[in-house]
């Protein structure tokens, strides 16, 4: 007997009461300022969801620098039974995280993945377009979306279909910073761990679950907490240097910071940047 089963039978026991917590229909949280002419930040999320999970570093720049989040829904998932459904749901959890949500196609764009980009280019080709309508119209500062070996096809498929949305924007409309993102498949290469401190980890969660469709037959909400301290573990290293020490942070989310300049990807600064919970998050676009 060590003190460490105690600890697992306390972790098993917070997840049987989470388990029990309600999911969605909660009041919007905390609502925070944001000026008209505020920096947009796009997420082009592949599946409703996307937005709860990958979403710490938006957050921040919402809460703490007033930028405004505009969640694009991609898609509305696979199941066309359930695609109302999900729309539904995650306008109730873009509410509850004061993210605006813009749809792509009246019941979400189709067949985003690989497999489609090369054997379908006049379907790619349009919801390239519709992608770039978007980009287009919010003139952002900041972009969010998978990396390109995030597993998950739909995820593969949103990288490309983003990248490629890009490329077809002159430079006067496409200059902007890229935060690639990972969650079905880890990145080889992220360069920027940033904290969450523990409102906006429980708010994450929340939003989560006003999926309630989803977390019902899988409740991953439960496991964010986890996922965000493994985050920690790698980004210690991957991020901070081989035999480095980790960041005292309790929570975090691991991305990939380039820049999207003259039609191609950029790498504006060498190796890897840690952003804690007292930083300033504009200050990684300044």
């Amino acid at each position: 007997m060590t003190p460490y089963l105690e600890l697992v039978l306390q972790t098993t026991a917070l997840r049987d009461f989470g388990r029990k917590l309600p999911l969605g229909g909660f009041p919007p949280a905390r609502q925070f300022p944001v000026p008209a002419d505020a920096a947009r930040v796009l997420i082009f999320s592949p599946h409703p969801d996307d937005e709860c999970i990958i979403g710490g570093l938006a957050l921040r720049l919402l809460r703490e620098s007033q930028y405004r989040v505009v969640n694009v829904a991609v898609t509305q998932g696979s199941k066309k039974e359930r695609q109302a459904a999900r729309y539904s749901e995650l306008q109730a959890a873009c509410d509850f995280l004061q993210f605006d949500l813009v749809p792509t196609a009246p019941s979400g764009l189709e067949k985003v993945n690989p497999k489609t980009r090369t054997a379908e280019p006049a379907h790619w080709q349009a919801s390239v377009q519709a992608i770039a309508l978007v980009i287009r119209e919010h003139r952002p500062r900041v972009v969010f979306f998978p990396h390109e070996l995030d597993w998950n096809s739909t995820h593969i498929g949103t990288h490309h279909l983003v990248v490629d949305a890009l490329r077809t924007l002159p430079a006067t409309e496409a200059d902007c910073f890229i935060v690639e993102t990972e969650f079905w498949g880890q990145m080889p290469t992220p360069n920027l761990m940033v904290e969450s401190p523990a409102q906006d980890v429980a708010d994450l969660m929340a939003a989560c679950s006003f999926h309630v469709g989803e977390v019902q037959r899988n409740p991953y909400h439960l496991s964010q907490t986890a996922w965000m301290q493994d985050n920690v573990r790698r980004g210690g290293e991957l991020v901070g240097g081989q035999g480095g020490a980790a960041p005292d942070y309790p929570f975090a989310t691991l991305y990939r910071l380039r820049r999207w300049q003259n039609g191609a990807l950029t790498t504006f600064y060498p190796g890897g940047r840690n952003l804690a919970a007292t930083d300033n998050p504009a200050s990684l676009f300044s």
